[in-house]
């Protein structure tokens, strides 16, 4: 239906429309830069519960619109300025059946990704598509890289059997598999195929933050080039850029920050801590099959289990709060990052989006929501306890906002 009101929307003012039919959000980016299309329009309810419908929007050059241009698109759609085109100019439509093939053509050519080496290892792998996108592209993707793969959930038909974000606690049933099956890793996706969690052959899921992790460490970064994530990825990123003598550069929450900061600084990686990989190499989107390719890539170089290369890097505990924003004598956000880096002097600031207060070890990041009235609240620490007391922290000096 949706599909149906965009097209005819879009026709409506003249516009021609190319149809790519059920795919993963990463494949329209590529299909809009193949097609040098002036932009795309994904309909998805991305990681959200099934009630949720959205239209992404995408730049002519494959990257989500910044808040300038989405600005622009709201008030476009809130005004009556668009003029409709007359019945001898209204746009014409045309199917595109070849973007996912293209995409894993484009996944499987990549320098950065050794598809001899991945093939040699023949993994077991098991796959939660979570009835999203991911059943169109994932199970081919692993098999062409030679991989035995005991999948779930792959229909294509939106109807999610769980929550449909790839967190630890939505993922039992696919550790389950990877136990069943004897699996060397597991891997799931979200509805849209950009972000990709990773379960360890014990059927334990690592954490999300350990794919963008992973992916450094596979594409080996130098110092002549940066990394870049956004402000509330965990350390383990930086530390395996470290790793390499590469330096991490931090961008506002949000893929279109993240993206656009990679371009300026020309990084060879970067991503969120969310599962969500950018490879530039490709296109400067998140992309799951980039990421899971990158991940195969890097267990194959190293002869490793996904549990041994967890247990070599430093691992912390992340906490994450929110608190309501009170109407009533409420402290004015600059107000709140003011007391906070009273009490925290000694920490590195960085204001680019709400406050992330840092230390070696650990930080804080404390930003109002874009979307509810609310005060989100990011810690990471050596310890869950230590995460916590600066959540505690941050939420007292919050009181009242």
């Amino acid at each position: 239906m949706f599909a149906a009101a965009a097209t005819s929307g879009l026709v409506s003012v003249g516009c021609d429309v190319i149809d790519v039919g059920l795919v993963p959000t990463p494949s329209v980016q590529l299909a809009v830069e193949h097609h040098r299309a002036a932009g795309g329009i994904v309909l998805t309810a991305s990681h959200n519960p099934i009630e949720w419908n959205a239209l992404k929007f995408v730049g002519p050059d494959g990257i989500f619109l910044d808040s300038v241009a989405g600005t622009r698109v709201r008030e476009l759609a809130a005004g009556d300025t668009l003029p409709r085109a007359n019945y001898n100019a209204i746009g014409g439509v045309e199917a595109d059946s070849e973007a996912i093939s293209r995409h894993l053509a484009a996944v499987l050519a990549l320098r950065g990704v050794d598809v001899r080496a991945i093939r040699r290892r023949r993994f077991r792998v098991a796959l939660d598509c979570v009835r999203g996108a991911g059943g169109a592209v994932m199970p081919e993707l692993l098999e062409r890289l030679g991989c035995r793969v005991a999948a779930i959930n792959t229909e294509t038909d939106g109807l999610f059997p769980r929550p449909p974000e790839p967190v630890p606690e939505n993922l039992k049933a696919l550790g389950a598999l990877v136990r069943r099956t004897k699996a060397d890793v597991g891997i799931a996706v979200d509805p849209d195929v950009d972000r990709l969690a990773i379960v360890d052959e014990k059927g334990r899921a690592i954490g999300e933050d350990y794919t963008l992790a992973f992916a450094v460490r596979a594409v080996r970064p130098s110092a002549r080039r940066p990394v870049v994530c956004n402000l509330s990825t965990s350390q383990v990123v930086e530390d395996a850029a470290k790793e390499f003598g590469a330096t991490v550069v931090r961008a506002p929450v949000g893929e279109a920050h993240v993206a656009r900061r990679i371009i300026e600084l020309k990084a060879v990686i970067g991503g969120e801590g969310n599962g969500g990989v950018i490879y530039p190499a490709l296109h400067v989107g998140r992309d799951a099959p980039v990421a899971g390719a990158l991940v195969l890539g890097l267990l194959a170089r190293e002869q490793v289990t996904v549990s041994e290369l967890v247990a070599r890097a430093r691992r912390y505990a992340i906490v994450k709060a929110k608190s309501e924003r009170g109407t009533r004598n409420a402290k004015s956000m600059d107000e709140v990052y003011g007391a906070l880096r009273a009490r925290f002097p000694e920490a590195s600031a960085d204001t680019q989006d709400g406050l992330r207060l840092a230390w070696p070890d650990r930080w804080l990041h404390v930003r109002p929501s874009g979307t509810e009235p609310i005060i989100r609240f990011i810690a990471e620490a050596p310890t869950r306890a230590d995460a916590e007391k600066l959540i505690d922290e941050g939420r007292r000096l919050c009181a009242g906002s």
